[in-house]
């Protein structure tokens, strides 16, 4: 306290002013962006150092387009971030050790898999009665939606290629308006390339080169993680209290288009559904948000993280990399297109829901049942039994 007697406000220690704040924290998320990239780029080489026999020994689990949902939910669920998940993909397909037409379940693993964590953030109401029903089920809601979008769009996959002919002909459509996807060199590719070969030469230098392969990747996968979280915690401090502020427009509007560009929005800003979805969860616990706006929010977020493959893809010399970063973003977009726009369909995932919800509060054994089957036991059995 000062000599007034008058505490003093910590928001008046801050050496930076409001918007010289933003500016800085917007400087540090384009920083970590381009680590983001480098480390996709380190992953990449460092893969392909390894040759076709480390590639078929990491993949002889995935015998089938079923083993490889199950890869990419249990792969999302143990980084806890589809982002990472999906951006490795991307790396593994830019390298070309891994087919498209392989990832594409695996991408769609990777969107069942986040789910977990705002289902785990509705844990937090497990002893408060008809608070935990409202979480529960706005948790879930975005698990039912993934599920039900693979149960239709996976046979769809196997039998016709449908999400990857589409992302083809969008990746001919779009390659050349995003920078350095695909061949070619850009200024982007040549500040992504330049700090990977230096590290080349440094472990050349050292006489390591038979470890160029492991330093490379473990790297990449070390920068994907540090940056993923370091972009998106800027980028969460940045959007505080605006996110809320955007759901109280969505309120005051009602639901639908506004709400899927919201979640999107929102999503592309801070980097994460997981933090999108999760801060429903509360709103719709507390009353404050009913299920069936918080629903299409959780749909644009959906579609809102697709971006960070596309960055992704863009540290890549395989147009191979932005087919699947398109695949990303076609199954999104596909699923909403099946079920959001007719009443009936919509309701499905939302009842879904709703009666999870009423029966983990009617007994709690189903939480860990749920959870546990659904993201660990389930996808490890198919992996096994592959």
């Amino acid at each position: 306290m000062g000599e007034s007697g008058i505490r003093d406000d910590p928001r008046s220690r801050r050496p930076f002013s409001g918007s010289a704040e933003t500016a800085t924290r917007l400087g540090a998320a384009l920083a970590f962006l381009w680590l983001f990239l480098v480390g996709v780029k380190a992953l990449e080489s460092g893969i392909s150092t390894f040759g076709d026999d480390f590639v078929d020994q990491v993949f002889s689990s995935v015998t089938n387009p079923v083993a490889g949902l199950a890869a990419g939910v249990l792969a999302t669920v143990l980084v806890q971030s589809s982002s990472v998940t999906t951006s490795t993909i991307v790396g593994l397909v830019g390298a070309g050790v891994l087919p498209v037409e392989t990832a594409v379940p695996m991408v769609m693993g990777a969107n069942i898999g986040t789910t977990i964590t705002n289902t785990l953030a509705s844990l937090g109401h497990v002893r408060q009665g008809a608070y935990f029903e409202r979480a529960f089920a706005a948790a879930t809601v975005h698990d039912y939606f993934n599920l039900l979008a693979v149960a239709v769009l996976l046979p769809l996959e196997i039998v016709f290629g449908l999400v990857s002919r589409i992302a083809r002909g969008l990746a001919g459509i779009v390659g050349g308006l995003i920078p350095s996807a695909g061949t070619g060199d850009s200024p982007i590719k040549t500040a992504v390339k330049a700090p990977v070969e230096a590290l080349m030469d440094v472990v050349g230098d050292l006489g390591w080169q038979s470890a160029e392969g492991a330093i490379l990747l473990t790297g990449g996968i070390l920068l994907i993680f540090m940056s993923l979280w370091g972009m998106t915690r800027q980028m969460k401090i940045v959007m505080s209290g605006r996110i809320e502020s955007a759901i109280n427009g969505i309120l005051a509007r009602g639901a639908g288009a506004a709400a899927l560009l919201a979640g999107l929005v929102m999503t592309v800003a801070v980097q994460s559904s997981s933090i999108t979805t999760s801060i429903l969860v509360p709103l719709v616990a507390a009353g404050v948000l009913t299920l069936d706006n918080a629903f299409p929010i959780t749909l644009g977020a959906n579609v809102g993280t697709t971006v960070t493959a596309l960055l992704a893809s863009m540290a890549t010399e395989s147009p191979d990399a932005l087919v699947i970063a398109l695949a990303h973003v076609t199954f999104n977009v596909l699923g909403i297109l099946i079920f959001y726009p007719y009443p009936t369909l919509r309701r499905i995932p939302i009842e879904l829901a709703r009666r999870t919800g009423r029966a983990v509060v009617q007994r709690k054994s189903i939480v860990a049942v749920y959870v546990i089957g659904t993201f660990i036991v389930v996808p490890l059995s198919i992996l096994l039994m592959a």
